[in-house]
């Protein structure tokens, strides 16, 4: 039996997550999706005084840096983020998109379970983990520039631009 996973969220420290869709299904590729994973992520940083330090939503899975001002509350924001996010797609999906999940099955679940998370503690850490992320759909061949992915925080970080989600860096 393999040991339970721990998360650390006992100190105050960036986390980088990722999670992914169900069975790596690309039930992000509306772009429909993609703005309801923004807006339920702008609402639990809201609810919870959080900070996005960056992000990354490709076709079939999502990388944040997600900062709080408290520790004990990544475990609650990631339920949080993924119930609300499948439930909203979901229904869009039914309504506006029906033939969508024939090509995939809706399946019983639209996450995989859990999530992967990484502290980070050193500045030069946290500007790597977004080099790796901004640099995901350029690798994935989605675009040639990170910045031509409009649904990362490249533009931010490059070019200044809004991405949707308040961003900010933490020292």
């Amino acid at each position: 039996m393999l040991p339970k996973r721990r998360i650390a969220d006992d100190e105050l420290y960036a986390h980088f997550v990722t999670f992914s869709v169900y069975r790596r299904r690309r039930l992000l590729d509306h772009d429909h999706a993609k703005r309801i994973v923004l807006g339920v992520l702008v609402e639990e940083l809201s609810a919870r005084s959080a900070s996005c330090v960056g992000f990354v939503l490709m076709p079939d899975h999502v990388h944040a840096v997600i900062w709080f001002p408290e520790p004990g509350q990544l475990s609650s924001f990631m339920h949080g983020w993924k119930r609300k996010s499948s439930f909203h797609i979901r229904n869009w999906h039914r309504r506006y998109a029906p033939t969508y999940f024939e090509q995939f099955g809706e399946g019983s679940r639209f996450w995989q379970p859990k999530y992967y998370a990484f502290e980070i503690y050193s500045r030069s850490k946290l500007e790597q983990k977004l080099r790796y992320m901004h640099l995901n759909p350029v690798r994935a061949g989605l675009v040639t520039r990170a910045i031509d992915w409009r649904w990362s925080s490249a533009r931010w970080y490059e070019l200044g631009r809004s991405v949707g989600v308040p961003i900010r860096w933490i020292a």
